[in-house]
């Protein structure tokens, strides 16, 4: 198979998020920025802070940092004693969790100026499907100012995950999710989004429905930068055929230079590195379009640099086929573009918004 890939109010004397350029020669010392990492997991608990500066050490210069917006419910008529941290570990309902967005700027926020200049936190904790949340984002904005970068990851299609929310099922044609894309282009905040090629286990030569509502959605919000985490791969959803053909349409399309490509998590690296062709078709697309794609790890609350790391090192074999601004852009230099232009347009927005 993996050769298929082949074909609350702040204090008015808080400091605001540094402006940095960070695509200077100390941005050149570390391995790699990670536009996909998620510092808590599904029932809320991660990594302390500082810890994972630690981790990132001297290896890892600057990352987005988001939690997650779902809830693991602990249903003792599921699983008893046994205390699912995990949405796979249990049949019991996931719920939104807009607190997450508090503990994630609560995080940042303990952090000196300096230090916080290596994160980029991100507003995950709304329903995609309420039409009330773009306000929700809007009044985490102005509760938290000069905090956050962006929006994400989210989810919309996403594997066993999905059914296990109740309410509204969440969908590309929703009109909250185009309420929450154009409040993205309004602020400059760019959206990190967790959209899945096709349904899982799909039957031989079904439709992906997902890849033209996805494409319909971007048509639809032109200004909003969108970065399609995972490539649209998931932990059993498989790449569809001619794959890397359908992601090079879109990047030869003129009108769709807002979308990006993340190729986070190691469950997208498995396809990517499963054969010599996959590889070499893959550093291809990117040696040829390098302005479009990020790297991330999509590591959830790690307590080791190893743990961390492992995803960078699974792609070495990626790595090592592309041209050296390729390598660079992938690694950091797209990270450093997307970033620094939404810290400069939200920090601009915040204070045109001001609360008196």
């Amino acid at each position: 198979m993996p050769s298929r890939l082949a074909q609350v109010s702040v204090p008015e004397q808080l400091s605001p998020q540094p402006q940095v350029n960070e695509s200077t020669s100390e941005s050149d010392d570390y391995w790699f920025h990670d536009s996909h990492f998620h510092l808590t997991n599904y029932v809320q608990e991660g990594t302390d802070i500082r810890h994972f500066l630690k981790i990132m050490d001297d290896k890892v210069g600057r990352s987005m940092l988001c939690g997650i917006p779902l809830q693991q419910q602990w249903m003792y008529g599921s699983t008893g004693d046994f205390a699912p941290t995990y949405y796979t570990q249990t049949d019991a309902p996931l719920y939104y969790y807009s607190f997450t967005d508090a503990i994630i700027a609560h995080e940042y926020l303990r952090l000196t100026p300096e230090e916080r200049k290596r994160f980029d936190p991100m507003i995950t904790g709304f329903n995609p499907t309420d039409m009330y949340a773009a306000d929700h984002i809007r009044r985490v904005l102005l509760t938290y100012p000069g905090v956050f970068s962006g929006i994400g990851e989210f989810s919309i299609h996403k594997e066993f995950v999905s059914s296990k929310i109740a309410g509204e099922v969440a969908t590309l044609d929703n009109k909250a999710l185009d309420r929450i894309l154009d409040f993205a282009a309004e602020v400059g905040l760019p959206v990190v989004l967790h959209c899945d090629v096709d349904t899982p286990f799909p039957r031989p030569n079904q439709d992906p429905y997902i890849v033209q509502k996805l494409r319909e959605l971007a048509d639809r919000h032109p200004d909003t930068v969108i970065i399609w985490a995972h490539i649209g791969v998931g932990r059993v959803v498989r790449p569809v055929k001619d794959q890397l053909g359908m992601v090079e349409r879109g990047l030869r399309d003129r009108e769709s230079k807002n979308i990006h490509f993340d190729i986070s998590w190691d469950e997208t690296a498995k396809y990517i590195v499963g054969s010599p062709e996959a590889i070499q078709a893959t550093a291809d697309l990117i040696n040829r379009y390098p302005e479009r794609f990020l790297f991330g790890t999509d590591c959830v609350a790690p307590q080791s640099q190893e743990q961390y790391l492992e995803v960078y090192e699974i792609y070495q074999p990626l790595l090592d086929k592309l041209t050296p601004e390729a390598r660079h852009l992938l690694l950091k230099g797209n990270y450093e573009r997307i970033f620094d232009e939404a810290r400069r347009k939200v920090r601009a927005w915040e204070t045109a918004h001001k609360r008196p």
